[in-house]
C-alpha cells in the first residue's frame, strides 16, 4: 500500500465526503403491519434478516428523512450488541434505520469507495477505535455518534481501494450467493414439509376426490383420503400422533464456559447459534462425550431465552447447558428438524407463560407438544427429495464458512498492504483464493 496518513473522520464530514448518522427514534405506535422494515441490531446477521422485522408505513416515510437505507451504506450496530456490520447492496430491500444502528454513507465514491469503506470498518483500525470507547462504561456497550466522528481513517489511493474491494468483494459475493440459495432451499423444504406433514394438503385433496397438486402418483398413493381423531386432533388415517419427546433424544449440554482454557473447541452458547463465532466466543480444550459434542449437521435446540432450533454447520464443538443436542430416534433428521420448527410457537408460548426473567421450557414440556408422524413408507418416499435439499443446504453453508475464514484471514493483510495483488480487473486472482 502506498504511503498514506490518517485522515480525521470529522474533516471528511466537513468536506462533504462522508455522512455518519444513526436511526430514527420511532414510537411503537408509529410501527405497522405494512411498509418497509424498521431495522434493529437483531436484523443484522450475515447481511440483513428482515423476516421478523417490524414495519414502518410507506405513507409516513417523510418523517424519517434521510435515515432510510441507500445502496452503498455501511451499517454498524453501535448500541448493546456493538460491532456487527452489513453492506447495503443494490438489491437490498429498502429499510428504515433504528437508533441501534449507525450508517456511514460515502458522498464521494472517488474519494471514498463505499465497498472499501465496508472492509475498512471490518478491519483493525476501526475496531481498535470503537472497542476502546464501547467498553469504557459498566453499562451496555455504546459507541456514540460523537465518538465515531472523532475517529481517524487511513485512506489509500482510489486504485488500491478498488483493488481491495474487488478481491474481498468477489469472496463476499460468492458467500452471499450461497446464503441466498440456502434461504431459498430452506423455504422450499419447509413449505413442502408443512404442506404434507402439518397441513395435510394431499389428504384434503384426496378426500375431495382431487389429485394432490404437483405430486407424482407413487407418492400420492401413500397418502390416505380420510382423517381420524388423535391427541393432536384430526390427523390422516393410519398416522400416529407422538409427543415431540418421542421423536428424538434431547441431551442437555454442560457448563463448558466455566474454567475455559481459551484454546481447543468452540463452546456453543445461544450467542454462537444466533450470531455465529465472534470476539466473545469461548474456547475450551476439555474432553467431552459425543452427546455433549456438536458435529456438522447436528440439530441443536436452545431451550431458554428466545428459543430456537438450529443446524450446526461449523466444525466439532462443545454444547453448553442451555442447549439440547437433538438425536433422532429411527426417523430422518430432516423430519425431526422441521417438526421442531413447526412446534416452536407452542414452546415459545409455554416459555412466555413462566414467571422468570428468561423464558425457558423444561424437559417435561417436550411431552406437551405433539407432531403427526406418517407411516415409514411415506417418509421413505419423501426422503430422496428432502435429504437432497437437507444435504445441499449443509454443503453450501460449509463452503460459505470456509470462504468467510479466507476473507477474514486476508482482510487485515490487504488493508495494511502486506498482501498485494495485481489490477482490480483481474478476477483470476480472487478466484485463485
Amino acid at each position: 500500500m502506498s504511503e498514506t496518513s490518517a485522515t480525521a473522520v470529522e474533516s471528511l464530514i466537513e468536506n462533504g465526503v462522508l455522512q455518519i448518522n444513526d436511526g430514527y427514534r420511532a414510537k411503537n405506535s408509529e410501527l405497522s403491519d405494512h411498509g418497509i422494515p424498521f431495522a434493529r441490531a437483531g436484523n443484522i446477521q450475515d447481511g440483513f434478516q428482515f423476516a421478523d422485522a417490524d414495519l414502518f408505513p410507506d405513507e409516513d416515510l417523510a418523517k424519517v428523512g434521510f435515515k432510510i437505507s441507500q445502496p452503498g451504506d455501511v451499517v454498524f450496530t453501535s448500541k448493546g450488541t456493538v460491532g456487527r456490520f452489513a453492506f447495503v447492496r443494490e438489491d437490498t430491500p429498502r429499510f428504515v434505520y433504528s437508533p441501534q444502528l449507525c450508517f456511514w454513507r460515502s458522498l464521494d465514491s472517488q474519494r471514498l469507495l463505499p465497498r472499501w469503506l465496508f472492509y475498512w470498518m471490518n478491519g483493525r483500525e476501526f475496531y481498535e477505535q470503537y472497542y476502546g470507547v464501547a467498553t469504557q462504561t459498566d453499562m451496555a456497550a455504546y459507541v456514540s455518534l460523537r465518538d465515531q466522528r472523532q475517529m481517524h481513517m487511513t485512506i489509500p489511493p482510489h486504485s488500491e481501494q478498488k483493488r481491495i474491494a474487488h478481491i474481498l468483494g468477489t469472496l463476499d459475493d460468492k458467500i452471499e450467493m450461497n446464503r441466498r440459495m440456502n434461504r431459498t432451499l430452506e423455504a422450499i423444504a419447509r413449505s413442502i414439509f408443512k404442506s404434507w406433514f402439518v397441513d395435510f394438503d394431499p389428504v384434503h385433496s384426496k378426500a375431495q376426490d382431487r389429485d394432490p397438486f404437483g405430486m407424482n402418483s407413487k407418492t400420492a398413493d401413500l397418502f390416505p383420503d380420510s382423517f381420524e381423531d388423535s391427541p393432536l386432533g384430526m390427523i390422516p388415517k393410519g398416522w400416529e400422533a407422538k409427543p415431540i419427546a418421542d421423536l428424538a433424544d434431547f441431551v442437555n449440554g454442560r457448563n463448558f464456559t466455566k474454567d475455559a482454557s481459551g484454546i481447543g473447541r468452540v463452546v456453543i452458547r445461544i450467542a454462537e447459534l444466533n450470531r455465529g463465532i465472534g470476539n466473545s466466543t469461548v474456547w475450551n480444550d476439555v474432553s467431552a462425550s459425543a452427546e455433549n459434542t456438536a458435529f456438522p449437521k447436528d440439530i441443536l435446540f436452545a431451550w431458554s431465552g428466545s428459543l430456537g432450533v438450529y443446524r450446526w454447520h461449523q466444525d466439532e464443538a462443545l454444547i453448553n447447558q442451555h442447549i439440547f443436542k437433538v438425536i433422532p430416534k429411527d426417523i430422518p433428521s430432516w423430519f425431526v428438524y422441521y417438526a421442531l420448527l413447526e412446534a416452536l410457537p407452542q414452546f415459545r408460548a409455554i416459555a412466555s407463560g413462566k414467571a422468570t426473567t428468561m423464558g425457558h421450557i423444561k424437559r417435561s414440556h417436550l411431552r406437551e407438544v405433539w407432531a403427526a408422524v406418517p407411516p415409514v413408507e411415506l417418509i421413505q418416499q419423501a426422503a430422496p427429495l428432502m435429504s437432497r435439499v437437507w444435504d445441499a443446504i449443509h454443503s453450501r453453508q460449509r463452503e460459505a464458512n470456509l470462504l468467510t475464514e479466507v476473507r477474514n484471514a486476508i482482510l487485515p493483510q490487504l488493508m495494511t498492504g502486506e498482501l498485494a495483488f495485481g489490477s482490480a480487473g483481474n478476477s483470476e486472482e480472487a478466484g485463485a483464493l
